[in-house]
């Protein structure tokens, strides 16, 4: 892994918000004859040097999603591996992301009962080490799905809606922004998706509606900060309108 940054990339025009869809750790595995597994345990150096990236970058919020609610019908060995990894990723690393003034998030059904006991606590443990920091948020999108989200948010709504709590004509953007998992996140200025595959997979559905979007073919345990900043530096050059249109001069046609 590179130690510093060499890519060109403009310091002054940082998004403040990338997430990504950390794809290919399967599929790097398997071209090197290895089980899928091994795949994911070569993803987390590859992670936290992205984590060192955006912090050196500037970036204010950093968000992975790192198991999604369809991941459930993997195979059960693979399933298993990755609640334990997870359960020794954050043994292993919340101190480092703390002495880095990384404040950990996690978003998605941490309380489902298929989510072992062992991986909640620690999921808690490091939410609470690291609540006070401000130098980066990083958010892990574990055991989420953007429809599942807002099917909780409209559920959530319809509830308060059955008590008297909020009117129907009262329910706009904002109440169901504040129905998240994290109301308060800022929308994603990035999203990249690694792997080569070029579809969104359910991630951030309502947070990413202007999001510009990335997609590359390096696999997640290639992926480093060079490639964090070659995404950025893409991201750069692109011209976000919020569908508003082209400022473009009008030029009377020919003849």
């Amino acid at each position: 892994m590179a130690e510093k940054i060499t890519v060109d990339v403009d310091r002054s025009e940082i998004p403040r918000h990338v997430a990504i869809i950390m794809d290919g750790n399967g599929r790097w595995a398997n071209a090197r004859g290895l089980h899928r597994t091994q795949g994911h345990a070569r993803g987390e150096p590859a992670l936290f040097d992205v984590v060192h990236g955006a912090l050196e970058l500037g970036v204010e919020w950093l968000t992975v999603y790192t198991f999604s609610t369809e991941n459930w019908n993997r195979d059960e060995f693979e399933v298993s591996f990755l609640m334990q990894f997870n359960v020794d990723l954050l043994e292993r690393r919340r101190d480092e992301l703390d002495d880095l003034g990384v404040r950990v998030l996690f978003m998605g059904d941490v309380d489902d009962d298929r989510v072992p006991q062992e991986l909640r606590d620690r999921i808690r443990d490091t939410e609470e080490l690291t609540a006070s920091n401000t130098t980066m948020t990083m958010v892990f999108a574990f055991n989420y799905g953007g429809r599942a989200e807002i099917v909780e948010a409209v559920r959530r709504i319809a509830v308060d809606l059955s008590l008297g709590a909020s009117r129907v004509e009262s329910v706009d953007e904002a109440t169901i922004q504040s129905y998240l998992y994290l109301p308060d996140m800022p929308e994603p200025d990035l999203v990249i998706r690694t792997g080569g595959e070029l579809r969104t997979s359910n991630f951030l559905l309502w947070e990413a509606a202007y999001s510009e979007y990335v997609f590359t073919s390096v696999l997640w345990p290639d992926f480093d900060r060079n490639e964090l900043a070659r995404c950025i530096a893409e991201y750069q050059d692109r011209n976000r309108r919020f569908g508003g249109a082209v400022d473009e001069s009008f030029t009377e046609p020919p003849g």
